[in-house]
């Protein structure tokens, strides 16, 4: 395996995903939705072929990987915006020789013949429907996290990928890692007893976020198209360019399902996939970096959720300094975090001893009364893996590590908290059965609102 600490260092501090996507021709909208035929499949031997739509920071550094140690050949790439794409060509070449095809029109990707999986790195208004249309074009799916803006937009894409029979895994990478395979193997042997209690943290540094100067729109742009679903509104260059969708509720759901999204997949994971949560109960707000600036998500979130056999907290920050990810100095030296002071932890108390786990490389360690260590595992980011089994289950057609169909739940439990938050911080009872909370309020909350000519349909 290569070393690619650098491009993993510069893949995460630009990570803010490729966001815009292509969206359909002029006015048809997203039109026609209907089954397009089976495209090819590629076989064991065969080289896979893939297209990205979203060249973003992390569009770039996904492709470039899977391309590099993958295996992937790119024959097509997908955005909006022309620069953007010269970008993706320019950030590839070291890496392709052929050059792929552009396509500003979406859909031409989804069309042809010669692609065998689409890449989603768009912003997150993007991700379902891109991944519903090439579910239904014949085409396996490499979707970004979070893979729906809403609850609803979830369910749509599991039907979607079981109906049409596709592989579609999230870019959810801590499932491909090692120590955490490993991680889970002693949670689920029962080694920690009985656990009743799950902390999970996502405890960052921040800044104020102001609007500033609009800008001038990019001649080509279709600025109606990168917005989707989303109210209609004026061009923004520090919402686009600046990556300042990650303020808006209209664009994502704040960093609860920007990077915390991670560590709630992860934890559960270890817990061994429970399913649905019973309940939910929030308390944040703008109490810090957010106090006063123009964004709209908190820089202080806490969320509670109650499961069939434990309880579950998440608890949010973005504003202490001293707090950090696992850092390259843990990934490159194999040693293990200072738990404390890292800001991507999850806590697994079981009833005999505690698991400190830290996403993303930081490893774990087991400890069993005043810091007798049990067992620790150095660990490395799972980026690489991750596409690589990828691209082995587009081949081989098993479903792979993060499968859409399990990858469903943390997606669900993280905008449940979000509802909860924007309710005013309230408790809710939540009905997995029905897809519906005890509060009205809530219940039309996990259905977004789409613009003409944006919708999902009902039936995929």
């Amino acid at each position: 395996m290569k070393d690619h600490s650098e491009l993993l260092t510069k893949g995460a501090a630009s990570t803010r995903r490729g966001f815009i996507k292509r969206a359909s021709a002029a006015a048809a909208g997203l039109g026609a939705w209907q089954a397009l035929s089976a495209e090819r499949v590629a076989g064991a031997n065969e080289r896979v072929n893939v297209a990205i739509i979203g060249c973003g920071g992390r569009g770039r550094f996904i492709l470039r990987v899977m391309i590099e140690d993958a295996g992937a050949h790119c024959v097509a790439i997908s955005d909006l915006s022309d620069e953007r794409m010269d970008q993706m060509w320019t950030f590839i070449q070291p890496v392709q020789t052929e050059k792929p095809r552009f396509e500003k029109d979406y859909r031409k990707i989804l069309e042809a013949k010669d692609i065998d999986a689409v890449i989603v790195a768009t912003h997150d208004n993007w991700h379902a429907p891109l991944t519903i249309q090439a579910c239904q074009a014949g085409k396996d799916v490499y979707v970004e996290k979070p893979h729906s803006f809403c609850m609803w937009e979830s369910g749509k894409m599991v039907e979607a990928a079981a109906k049409y029979r596709r592989v579609v895994q999230v870019g959810t990478q801590n499932r491909s890692t090692e120590y955490n395979l490993r991680a889970r193997e002693i949670v689920q042997s029962g080694q920690l007893g009985e656990i009743g209690l799950v902390k999970v943290f996502n405890l960052k540094s921040g800044s104020p976020f102001k609007l500033g100067d609009p800008g001038q729109q990019p001649a080509g742009f279709d600025w109606d198209r990168w917005l989707g679903r989303a109210a209609l509104r004026p061009y923004h260059q520090r919402i686009w360019r600046g990556g300042g969708w990650h303020f808006y509720w209209d664009y994502c759901g704040g960093d609860m399902t920007d990077d915390g999204i991670h560590q709630i997949d992860l934890a559960l994971m270890m817990m061994g996939d429970p399913g649905l949560p019973t309940s939910v109960r929030a308390l944040g707000g703008q109490f810090v970096t957010r106090k006063g600036d123009d964004s709209e998500v908190p820089d202080v979130l806490n969320v509670a959720w109650e499961f069939p056999k434990f309880a579950m907290t998440f608890d949010m920050s973005q504003y202490p300094a001293y707090m950090e990810k696992s850092s390259d100095v843990l990934r490159k030296k194999h040693l293990v975090s200072d738990w404390k002071q890292n800001a991507t932890r999850i806590e697994i108390y079981g009833q005999k001893q505690l698991m400190i786990l830290g996403r993303h490389g930081g490893g774990f360690v087991v400890e069993k009364g005043s810091s007798q260590v049990v067992e620790k595992m150095h660990g490395q980011a799972g980026d690489l893996e991750h596409y690589r089994n990828f691209i082995a289950c587009v081949k081989s057609r098993k479903a792979p590590n993060a499968d859409i169909a399990v990858a469903h739940a943390s997606n669900m439990v993280a905008h449940m908290g979000n509802i909860a938050h924007r309710l005013g911080n309230v408790a809710l009872k939540y009905d997995a059965a029905a897809n519906a909370f005890d509060n009205p309020a809530a219940t039309a909350m996990v259905k977004a609102s789409y613009r003409s000519g944006y919708e999902i349909p009902d039936v995929v």
